[in-house]
């Protein structure tokens, strides 16, 4: 495997499960002038949310796109349902609900009349189930799709990829532009999914509604993973660390493993890190060092784990003995809660 490809961190914590829903290795997609996804390797079980984060352009659509058929990788394999998406794309996309941020619609057609159309493609039931759907969303079945507002034409397509019970329902970008009463809607559609043994795919840039949600979240960043794994177990390991020198120009030396520095921001005399895996050991290492007059530590939380891995300064101490001048990667926290 080329450079290009290694990824820069393998931090997925979590055993490949074995009723795995998406299966990915090493998985690489070139564009001229662009490496789209560079080495990306994920496994995702059944009956869970998993969120993929990251900036516009880092790759999650093209991911996406490799997922369902309409992309074909440079390198690399993934599997969905245990199917190959290169050689079985109309047999997973019959298994598989998606919906993106702007579904594409036809306009001249009615809201029951697109159910009717669909159902054509899919097993007896399919129509019965998405008239109960619209019906439950409130969308009148009478009233055409270029009338409908942003809202309803994303519940539309909702309803059209659960009325045939998806084994995975991938949301690329779902809730962007809606209101809170849509976008909650959306949160219990997937939860609704899990509970039936389901697997959800969501990409997102909600953070605060990935919080909510998932069960485990993969941070996406120039085509590579930074972070994938358990969400709760993320946060637990993550921490905030504000040390505190008597001098500004002193240095600190290398935190021991398995410490490792997401980011780094210096001002005066002080230090602020966003640190994976730092045990008592290595705060007290960081405590008993000359010239540190206080540290203080808290868990991370998603926000503040999102920014350190895309925008983050990551270094060996040995280089942080003086303020960084720019404050371009500072982590603005925000506070969100799990499925609350």
């Amino acid at each position: 495997m080329s450079d290009r490809c290694q990824p820069i961190v393998n931090t997925t914590t979590d055993r490949p499960p074995a009723d795995a829903v998406i299966s990915i290795h090493d998985l690489c997609v070139s564009f001229p002038g662009c490496d789209a996804l560079r080495g990306v390797d994920l496994q995702v079980g059944s009956g869970m949310v998993f969120a993929l984060l990251g900036e516009n352009g880092a790759g999650k659509t093209t991911l996406i796109r490799c997922l369902t058929g309409f992309q074909q990788p440079s390198s690399g394999n993934c599997t969905v349902l245990g199917l190959d998406p290169a050689r079985d794309s109309l047999a997973i996309r019959r298994r598989v609900g998606y919906v993106s941020d702007a579904p594409a619609l036809y306009d001249w057609m009615r809201v029951g009349e697109i159910g009717w159309f669909a159902a054509g493609f899919y097993e007896l039931g399919f129509l019965e189930r998405y008239r109960d759907l619209v019906g439950h969303y409130q969308v009148p079945e009478a009233r055409k799709i270029k009338h409908l507002s942003k809202g309803q034409r994303a519940k539309v397509a909702l309803a059209l990829a659960l009325a045939h019970d998806p084994e995975l329902l991938i949301l690329d970008e779902p809730t962007s532009g809606l209101d809170p009463l849509v976008r909650r809607e959306f949160l219990e559609s997937m939860l609704d999914r899990v509970a039936t043994g389901r697997a959800v795919l969501l990409s997102s840039h909600q953070i605060s509604e990935v919080e909510r949600v998932a069960d485990s979240v993969a941070i996406l960043h120039q085509g590579r993973f930074r972070i994938s794994g358990n969400l709760q177990e993320l946060r637990a390991d993550t921490q905030e660390v504000l040390v505190s020198q008597d001098d500004p120009l002193a240095a600190l030396p290398p935190l021991p493993p398995p410490a490792v520095v997401l980011s780094y921001q210096g001002e005066g005399r002080q230090r602020r890190f966003i640190v994976r895996g730092l045990d008592q050991a290595g705060a007290q290492s960081l405590r008993s060092q000359p010239g540190v007059t206080e540290v203080k530590t808290r868990n991370a939380n998603l926000e503040e784990l999102f920014a350190a891995c895309v925008r983050g300064t990551g270094q060996n101490l040995h280089h942080l003995s003086s303020p960084l001048p720019s404050s371009s990667s500072r982590v603005q926290p925000q506070s969100g809660s799990k499925r609350s």
